[in-house]
């Protein structure tokens, strides 16, 4: 769970986006001081809850004073017209909320639930879903706890997490071993190393040199992604990565790769529809 110290500052930014500098000019001119308000947030489709904690910092960020009632966990399945979350109290405080909660709320659960449509294909494989670094700038945080809440797992968070060994870095360095060399000498003992190859051939390069904690094999088809299986025969990591379209992942999985990266997690989850209703 994100502590509230990194969550804040998100919603807080967001509410100021919004907002602007003077505040909410419909609620000014037509919502009368003390009018009170329910309202539900309900999903209108099927899906997996994320998002519902940015929601309700959402409403109390506006307004303390909001009841604000939680019907569901991030993490929790839900049906076509399942009330997740009730909010009363103040109504033009809760419609100033309204769009930022709803934003976060139905984004987040759009990764969670698409997340959890691929883990779903992976089911009686030992294969782990895991997102990349291709997510909203400044979201990162809370779109790949997003991803967990769909079951699946996260690669490296940023930059400085582990050394992972792109096709650019290896053409710019000279090859596999001058990069894996330089990786082992710079490495510190709690740091991983990660390698990209898209042939049979670089595998086999990076098993011989033994550095390598994890190969990421590179838009491989899947028969050659079951030939790095046997290749490797469990002395490194396996992740299979690029085309991981959801069709795909079952036969994937299959191979006996040990994590599929999928960029399309954060990137590309459509927005489960949720409204607030009175």
């Amino acid at each position: 769970m994100l502590p509230d110290l990194l969550l804040e500052p998100l919603v807080r930014n967001a509410l100021t986006e919004d907002l602007g500098p003077t505040g909410d000019a419909t609620v000014a001119a037509v919502i009368p001081p003390g009018l009170h308000h329910a309202a539900r947030l309900n999903a209108r489709s099927s899906g997996v809850a994320s998002g519902l904690r940015l929601a309700a910092m959402a409403f109390r960020m506006v307004d303390p004073a909001l009841r604000v009632v939680a019907l569901a966990e991030d993490g929790d399945r839900f049906e076509p017209g399942t009330t997740l979350m009730t909010v009363e109290g103040a109504a033009g405080s809760i419609l100033m909320a309204e769009r930022v909660a709803l934003n976060f709320a139905g984004r987040m659960t759009g990764i969670a639930t698409l997340t959890a449509a691929f883990v779903a294909e992976t089911r009686g494989t030992r294969a782990r879903i895991t997102c990349t670094r291709k997510t909203t700038p400044g979201l990162r945080a809370v779109e790949k706890a997003a991803v967990r809440h769909g079951g699946g797992s996260s690669h490296r968070f940023g930059l400085s997490d582990a050394i992972l060994i792109k096709d650019n870095h290896i053409a710019a360095a000279g090859g596999i071993r001058p990069v894996l060399e330089a990786a082992r000498a710079a490495r510190s003992h709690m740091m991983r190393v990660e390698i990209e190859v898209d042939r049979l051939d670089q595998l086999e390069e990076v098993l011989a040199l033994g550095v390598a904690d994890v190969v990421l094999l590179d838009n491989m088809t899947t028969a050659t992604l079951a030939e790095a299986v046997a290749m490797t025969a469990g002395r490194v990591v396996l992740e299979a990565s690029g085309n991981m379209a959801l069709p795909r992942i079952a036969e994937v999985a299959a191979t006996g790769v040990d994590y599929i990266s999928v960029g399309a997690l954060t990137h590309s989850a459509p927005v489960v529809d949720l409204g607030l209703d009175a």
